[in-house]
């Protein structure tokens, strides 16, 4: 196949039963201009999104992301997406991607300017080789992220919980994590706490304990997180979500960052404060996330 795949969706009711979408999707050439100029996910970033690690042309953890994308549609007041459509999508996607690591990424934008119909579309292409990182691991900085832990629910606009395609903050965030000398950021509440990085979760281990900050207070909801807690909790350690004081992090006995393409990058150093690297732990979670999971 070509180095990239695209479909275009209709997209279909939430409510719609049938057991073939296929009529509903349009393949087009991934290198070719597709959407219109007045499209909002373009002009506003208005719209939601999910990454989809594929390995070996199995699609992993698809009912996570699919959840997780009706979530961020909910609360960007866009059109709930048919789960079996996308779920569809996802499978032709994935029969396109070859032996070795691609990402399927899933699109929902509010369409075009006074459009009647949301733009929604799935591509599919190699992912990087993230090798390096989780081998020898990040470094990382603490960013304040600029409001206190309970804000979603006093500001539900800011969308936080929402897997927006409004990505500018979370990659200055990334420059300036590399302006000062680090690979990667760590956000932290005004009031505080740990949030997660700008494109991971966070997971910290402490003795036999695993944390990650409690998917509240603008936290998304990692789906590797997910299965990595599942291998944990499978291997008889505790695995648990916390409101996590800023200070802790430095008091980890090892810590990651994981994320659906990169998988588990264990963290080297947090301000320039060296942390211990358990570096079986994290061949171990990596051959994991590496095997085939739904």
């Amino acid at each position: 196949m070509a180095q990239r795949f695209a479909l275009i969706l209709d997209p279909a009711d939430a409510a719609e039963e049938r057991a073939d979408f296929s009529d509903t999707f349009t393949v087009v050439d991934a290198g070719a201009p597709a959407l219109s100029v007045s499209e909002l996910s373009t002009q506003r970033g208005d719209g939601v999104f999910e990454s989809i690690g594929v390995i070996d042309a199995h699609a992993q953890e698809v009912v996570p992301h699919l959840e997780r994308l009706v979530n961020s549609a909910r609360i960007c007041d866009l059109p709930a997406p048919n789960l079996e459509q996308w779920r569809q999508a996802v499978a032709v996607a994935a029969a396109e991607c070859p032996a070795g690591e691609w990402v399927i990424k899933l699109i929902l934008s509010r369409g075009v300017e006074h459009g009647p119909t949301p733009t929604a579309w799935v591509t599919a292409a190699p992912a990087a080789d993230f090798t390096a990182v989780r081998t020898s691991g990040v470094s990382v900085v603490t960013l304040d992220r600029g409001y206190p832990l309970d804000v979603a629910e006093s500001a539900p606009w800011l969308l936080l919980g929402a897997k927006t395609l409004s990505y500018a903050v979370n990659m200055a965030a990334l420059r300036e994590a590399h302006r000062r000398g680090a690979d990667d950021a760590v956000f932290l509440s005004s009031d505080g706490y740990v949030l997660e990085a700008p494109t991971a979760s966070l997971i910290l281990r402490f003795g036999d304990r695993f944390v990650t900050p409690a998917p509240s207070g603008g936290i998304l909801q990692g789906t590797t997180q997910l299965s990595v807690y599942e291998y944990l909790e499978g291997r008889g350690f505790e695995a648990g979500y916390e409101q996590v004081p800023a200070s802790r992090i430095a008091e980890a006995d090892a810590a990651w960052l994981v994320s659906s393409v990169r998988l588990a990058a264990p963290i080297t150093a947090v301000d320039d404060r060296l942390l211990s690297v358990d570096h079986a732990l994290t061949t171990d979670l990596n051959q994991y996330l590496l095997s085939p999971r739904d």
